[in-house]
């Protein structure tokens, strides 16, 4: 397994059976050329992408940079296999080396396999934690 970040648009449509809906090609480009964005992808030995995590750069004027794992996925055929740390493990190398003081991640507490990957890959539970979301469809103004 060879985990490479992604640098062209072919690269993040090739991951397409990974994504939760089908990407797009205009999405893909803005995903690249936006600052602190980034996809770290799992390649079997031919050529096959069996894995990705992507992160996300975020700047506070108080705190400085963090590193947001936006989301994880692992093609079914490839679960259980260690792929999922081995990509958590690199995203938390790229953070450290791109200076960040932390890396996060925002994941449901009965996901008992991410939980378990984050685990293994080092990551501590930081206690209580909820999200709330706006969501906007193309008619809301």
């Amino acid at each position: 397994m060879e985990i490479r970040q992604a640098t062209t648009v072919a690269e993040l449509l090739a991951a397409a059976h990974l994504y939760d809906g089908p990407p797009r090609p205009e999405w893909a480009e803005r995903f690249l050329a936006a600052p602190g964005h980034l996809m770290l992808i799992a390649y079997t030995e031919d050529g096959f992408p069996a894995g990705f995590v992507s992160g996300i750069e975020m700047l506070h004027p108080d705190k400085g940079v963090e590193m947001c794992l936006y989301e994880l996925s692992v093609d079914e055929g490839y679960r259980r296999r260690g792929v999922g740390r081995a990509l958590t493990e690199a995203l938390v190398a790229v953070a450290r080396r791109r200076g960040c003081y932390d890396l996060w991640v925002g994941v449901d507490t009965d996901n008992d396999a991410a939980l378990a990957t984050y685990r293994s890959a080092g990551g501590v539970d930081d206690g209580v934690f909820t999200i709330r979301t706006w969501e906007f469809d193309e008619n809301s103004t």
